[in-house]
């Protein structure tokens, strides 16, 4: 007789396989058509928001794998907050403005932009902007990113531009924006002044050079003909030289050597001498360096003096202890310059070449200048020492060159007039991870004036007019407003086409000297002001967001950048940070820790990752990595992600297809209907619930991911699941039996859709459309809410009890390998067990579950013995907890090839073959089959 028929074997017709590439597309043309965005937002009208403003991405090429991440960190972040029962809209946005989209558009273009129009430039760069806002935008949707995509915001709209003005013109009124000349970080390749955000430091090989410089006046203290001696990695900068700084606490002795008296730092000569290969005494006299203060020494290939100064910034850690002073070239050369008279004299054009104020080396590129000025300096007898040095030095974070500090005339935002209001608003924010505070507040503690003007043409221009005849700057609010209005109009690029005396207020005049005759400021604004100035151009401006936000979540780059940018205009334009909360994740890196780059052919591509895994699996991935660090990816771990993702989903079709024929509001077992084991996975459950839930709310995502992952592969699948089986394939389809597991199925399963929706956005939607759903339920589950633990299943003791219990049954588990290595039995039903216990506390929790043990164990007989017995002759054994031996022997009886179990037979005439309860079960099925219908 075949009894397959009387099998409640689980249903696999519904397309549940892992082909995440084609299923994925199909569900997000799903959520546009039933336009879930909105659904979400209506759901939740009249809750308490939650607020994640979106740091712009530039627009300048396809999403990387750090923009991907980031992305799916917010969208985790609000689809948390929406599962909460927050109201969390998402208005994503991308800066457009700036260097990056330049550069590329000008590389398209194949010109120089000296020989292009700022007005076509500028539309190539729109151009190119908005293009890659469309690519990226559906790179971000295919990862399953949940925003209003339709109505982004960018930092090019007409009315974004006019807000940022807005803001400058705050900045301005109170007295914080000013134009100066001072050394700012200028790259030559680019052509432009750099803030400190746009500077990114490598290694780089230096020449390491001591050079003297000779006394002509040592006021008394010096005698004339002696040498001061200098260290520098910038032989570049020495045409720039026009003191040198001493500390006026520090020793420093004169030193004969084999090249003359040399004035050095005592803490220091030894190493000096060594390295210069010098031979010398004991030092001829000593001085504090500021007894030296005003000697005079001679440029060593320059018609100029070089005077002695003192400085608190010099130090006895490397080189000589005497500090080459270039005023032109390095902000405290510059702070201490200003203290003594000094010019900021810069010989470097913006091109990096050296002007005629650079002597024979005028129109040398500056780097080119390094070897020249050391074949000089070795002319003139000015070199002790010349060689190389590795070390980490400044680089522009586009074209990856080094940059150099030169003086020029640009505009700044005075950092000092605020610093202190901006340090308040930093210990009012919450940092995730905590170091966050200290590392942003560090930085504006130590930070110079913000240097904001840009010379280039694609983005918004410095918004002011300046008098013709006496070159006074116009801050006025009437013309800061006259300003916004026309980029509100017509946008920014206004400024290139009209001409001052239209976009000023007819009758205009300077406040100065009453001229009427204007110009227009030809730089541009940095980057991250436009960016920096999201909070009031976005959140006051959009009717559904509000200022400040709840969150701002990027890279730890963003200490220096947009945090911080952001901080400095809301500090003046609102007295207080635009953020209550600030997330920061760290970088990506390869399996060995390296930085991923195209040399070393490390780079993930996400893009190639969604293609070939789907995107949950690179969900999966970012959920499972502490953002906390530096977060390795490379195609081994996505290997093992995907895997880990197998064994979820496979988890979920076991799930799904045994509960094709249960109704939750129907079908349902009260707990006191359940057995021991059904209690105790939905007691689990609850930890795992509460757990989640608590590392949601605290942004541990990767704690979620391992909480989830354990309960779901090892107390669902290796246990539960495992031990259930023969109830839900042999059991009466409604059976209270069967039906006791379904329904602790069922709560696993709807509890486990509703934790893993931030996480596996797509997979969840698929198990949500084929879980049995009680009426009336949403249409998608994006629109559940976050599980909560419920009480009426919560059993410490319960808990504790089979805690121990899994603990035998790793015992038991080894015994039967045993068993199954010596092919005394193949399946573990074919075996008997036999469980010694000494301790009375185990015996009490065995006795109590001694017949919910074999299914437990998957054995067909169980018997518990307390202590004493011998053992039965060829059993294999085990050691276990509290003294626990387990032997293993074949079960007796015969198999029952229904259930599988070794059992006595029925002895029924009908069914001869079964044990005693399958043959029960297939007569009453008979019966049900035999009942006349309706």
């Amino acid at each position: 007789m075949d009894y397959k028929y009387t099998l409640n074997m689980p249903r696999t017709d519904f397309p549940m396989k892992a082909n995440l590439p084609q299923r994925e597309p199909e569900i997000l043309r799903w959520w546009d058509e039933i336009g879930l965005y909105e659904r979400v937002r209506e759901a939740r009208r009249g809750r308490p928001q939650f607020i994640l403003h979106d740091g712009p991405p530039y627009a300048n090429g396809e999403i990387h794998l750090g923009t991907a991440l980031n992305k799916v960190l917010k969208d985790m972040v609000n689809k948390v907050a929406t599962a909460f029962g927050y109201d969390a809209p998402y208005v994503p946005g991308w800066d457009t403005h700036g260097l990056p989209i330049e550069l590329r558009a000008l590389q398209e273009l194949g010109v120089d932009r000296r020989q292009i129009d700022p007005v076509e430039l500028r539309r190539r760069c729109h151009e190119y902007a908005l293009k890659y806002r469309d690519i990226q935008r559906e790179q971000f949707r295919r990862l399953g990113v949940r925003g209003d995509w339709d109505h982004p915001y960018m930092t090019l709209a007409p009315e974004y531009e006019a807000k940022q003005v807005e803001v400058f013109a705050a900045m301005a009124r109170k007295g914080h924006i000013y134009k100066g000349l001072k050394p700012v970080y200028w790259c030559a390749d680019c052509e432009t002044a750099l803030a400190e955000a746009e500077v990114e430091y490598r290694d780089k090989v230096s020449p390491s050079i001591y050079v003297r410089f000779r006394v002509t006046d040592g006021k008394g203290k010096l005698p004339e003909g002696s040498y001061v001696a200098i260290w520098t990695t910038t032989p570049w900068t020495l045409p720039g030289n026009l003191a040198i700084a001493l500390h006026p606490e520090h020793e420093y002795g004169l030193y004969p050597t084999d090249k003359g008296d040399m004035l050095l730092a005592t803490a220091l000569a030894e190493r000096v001498l060594q390295a210069c290969g010098l031979r010398g005494g004991p030092a001829k006299a000593t001085f504090k360096g500021a007894e030296l203060e005003g000697a005079v020494c001679r440029h060593p290939f320059i018609e100029r003096d070089s005077v002695l100064i003192l400085g608190e910034h010099v130090t006895v850690e490397d080189g000589t202890g005497c500090v080459h002073t270039a005023p032109g070239h390095g902000h405290e050369d510059f702070e201490v310059g200003q203290k003594y008279g000094l010019e900021p004299l810069n010989p470097i054009d913006d091109q990096g070449r050296f002007t005629e104020a650079g002597g024979k080396f005028a129109g040398m590129f500056y780097a080119d200048a390094n070897q020249a000025i050391i074949d000089e300096l070795e002319r003139v007898g000015a070199l002790l020492h010349a060689g190389t040095i590795q070390h980490s030095y400044a680089h522009c974070w586009r074209c990856k060159n080094p940059v150099l500090y030169r003086a020029t005339v640009q505009w700044f935002a005075s950092v000092e007039g605020f610093r202190e209001e901006a340090l308040r608003a930093i210990d009012e924010v919450e940092w995730v991870p905590a170091w966050g505070r200290e590392r942003i507040r560090n930085m504006v503690a130590d930070r110079s004036d913000w240097c904001i003007s840009r010379q280039r043409a694609w983005g918004v221009p410095i918004p002011i007019l300046t008098c013709k005849g006496c070159g006074e700057p116009l801050m006025t609010d009437a013309a800061f407003a006259a300003v916004a209005d026309l980029f509100r109009r017509e946008g920014s690029g206004a400024w290139w086409t009209r001409e001052a005396a239209e976009i000023l207020p007819a009758g205009t005049t300077c406040p100065r000297c009453g001229g009427s005759e204007f110009e227009k400021e030809p730089h541009i604004m940095d980057v991250w002001f436009d960016s920096g100035s999201s909070h009031a151009a976005v959140l006051e401006e959009r009717p559904e967001l509000r200022w400040p936000s709840d969150m701002y979540l990027e890279g730890s780059d963003q200490h220096r950048g947009w945090f911080q940018s952001s901080l400095l205009t809301a500090v003046v334009y609102r007295g207080r940070a635009p953020y209550r909360t600030v997330l920061t994740h760290g970088f990506v890196v390869d399996e060995e820790g390296r930085k991923m780059s195209k040399s070393l052919g490390n780079v993930v591509n996400p893009q190639e990752v969604v293609a070939e895994y789907g995107a949950d699996v690179f969900r999966l991935w970012v959920a499972a990595s502490d953002y906390r660090n530096d977060m390795a990816c490379s195609p081994n771990i996505l290997r093992q992600t995907a895997e880990v993702y197998r064994k979820i989903r496979n988890t979920f079709r076991f799930l799904l297809g045994n509960l094709y024929d249960f109704d939750p509001e129907r079908d349902a077992v009260a707990r006191d209907g359940m057995r021991p084991i059904d209690r105790w996975i939905l007691h689990r459950l609850q930890e795992v619930v509460g757990r989640a839930r608590e590392a949601y709310r605290d942004y541990e995502y990767h704690l979620v991911y391992h909480e989830l992952n354990r309960f779901i592969t090892v107390d669902l699948s290796a246990v539960y699941l495992d031990a259930v089986k023969d109830r839900l394939y042999t059991g009466l389809p409604h059976g209270t039996e069967r039906r006791a597991a379904q329904t602790a199925m069922y709560r696993v399963t709807d509890a486990l859709v509703r934790l893993l929706v931030p996480i596996l956005a797509f997979t969840t939607e698929e198990v949500y459309r084929h879980m049995p759903r009680p009426a009336g339920a949403p249409i998608s589950v994006q629109l559940l809410e976050m599980p909560e633990v419920d009480p009426g299943f919560v059993d410490e003791n319960l808990g504790a009890e089979w805690a121990r219990l899994l603990e035998v049954r790793e015992t038991v588990a080894r015994a039967l390998e045993q068993a199954r290595a010596a092919k005394a039995i193949g399946r573990s039903e074919e075996a008997a067990v036999h469980l010694y216990v000494e301790g009375d506390s185990l015996a009490q929790v065995l006795q109590k579950y001694v017949g919910d043990l074999p299914e437990l164990l998957k054995v067909s007989q169980l018997r518990l013995y307390a202590g004493g017995q011998e053992a039965p002759s060829g059993a294999f054994f085990a050691e276990g907890p509290s003294g626990l031996r387990v032997a293993v022997t074949r079960a007796e009886g015969e198999e029952c090839p229904r259930c599988w179990f070794y059992r006595p037979k029925a002895g029924l005439s009908a069914h001869p073959d079964l044990c005693e309860r399958c043959a029960g079960v297939v007569l009453a099925l008979e019966a049900e089959r035999a009942q006349p219908a309706g």
